[in-house]
C-alpha cells in the first residue's frame, strides 16, 4: 500500500475506519463494504450522485474520467477538496456525504 494511501486512513479517522483495495492501477476507499472514494495517481476522488454533485461543482472540482479504445468516460467521482486534508471534521463531512451517494446507489440484490 503506498504512503498516500496510508495518509488517507489519518484523513478520515474522524469518520471511521476505512478499508483500500487495490484496484484498476489504483485504490478503492470502502467503508462498512461499500466504496465511497477512489485513488488514481495520488489524486483522492469521492463519490457524488446528483443530490451531492452540487458541492464538488460549485467549486468547480474535476471529475473523474479514464479513456478507454480512444473514448472518454465519466464515473460518479469527483476530485476532494483540498481543505479535507487539513481538517479531520471537513473531512468526515464530504466523507459522510459520499458514502450517502455510495448507499443511495447500491443496487438492491435480486432473489432467485
Amino acid at each position: 500500500m503506498n504512503n498516500y494511501v496510508e495518509y488517507l486512513k489519518e484523513v478520515f479517522s474522524e469518520f471511521g475506519p476505512i478499508q483500500p483495495r487495490r484496484m484498476f492501477g489504483g485504490y478503492g476507499i470502502f467503508y462498512k463494504g461499500l466504496m465511497f472514494a477512489l485513488v488514481a495517481d495520488d489524486t483522492l476522488y469521492l463519490k457524488a450522485d446528483k443530490t451531492i454533485s452540487p458541492y464538488f461543482t460549485d467549486r468547480e472540482l474535476e471529475q473523474f474520467s479514464y479513456e478507454k479504445q480512444g473514448k472518454a468516460f465519466k464515473m460518479s467521482y469527483y476530485m476532494a477538496p483540498e481543505d479535507i486534508f487539513d481538517d479531520l471534521e471537513e473531512a468526515k463531512i464530504w466523507a459522510d456525504r459520499s458514502y450517502g451517494a455510495a448507499v443511495r446507489s447500491k443496487k438492491p440484490k435480486k432473489k432467485k
